[in-house]
């Protein structure tokens, strides 16, 4: 059987958005990051994760994948495992295909992880991330962290606003409880 997966994008959604960041001495976990991501234990975690700054030449990719080892590192001391990090180093103007909104990572982590995307999240704090939860049929949910409040009114697609991923948390839980009555699937 295939399983529920929760993309989460790191900058603005489980770290603080310090800009391009070069070493973990720079990460700052909001407070309710692990308490929110254990109260998602049922479900296959991944982060996907926007690093236009390796293209432009702010932060190396070595810097990018250090950041990335620690968060996980971190997350992992905490009881948290991230199933995998998907990390695109391009700029827009690369025109590649793994940048956010585009679902390379998603389809690979389907494939690859066995995931059901239509019972999926995808959590973040920019546009992308919640047009990324749309084009594969998976949940939105858009934090208002990070850049979310600055980039709210640029929505386009379907997506659940909270605050914070402890306000995410709680509602895939409660998204995921609902779809249920006695064990069994709700019928439409």
């Amino acid at each position: 059987m295939k399983e529920a997966a929760i993309f989460l994008d790191r900058d603005g959604t489980l770290i603080e958005d310090a800009g391009f960041i070069r070493d973990a001495r720079e990460v700052d976990f909001y407070p309710q990051t692990f308490s929110a991501l254990r109260r998602l234990g049922d479900f296959v975690l991944f982060i996907v994760t926007n690093q236009s700054g390796i293209a432009k030449g702010h932060i190396r990719t070595e810097e990018a994948q250090a950041v990335n080892d620690y968060v996980v590192r971190r997350l992992a001391e905490g009881g948290i495992r991230i199933r995998a990090v998907y990390c695109c180093p391009h700029q827009r103007s690369d025109q590649c295909q793994c940048m956010k909104p585009k679902p390379f990572f998603l389809k690979v982590a389907e494939r690859d992880h066995n995931i059901d995307l239509g019972r999926s999240f995808v959590v973040g704090d920019h546009p992308s991330d919640a047009e990324l939860g749309h084009a594969v049929g998976a949940k939105a949910i858009f934090v208002l962290t990070g850049h979310g409040v600055k980039h709210l009114a640029e929505l386009q697609v379907p997506a659940s606003v909270v605050a914070d991923i402890g306000a995410a948390a709680e509602l895939i839980l409660e998204m995921n409880r609902s779809a249920f009555v006695d064990g069994l699937p709700c019928v439409p």
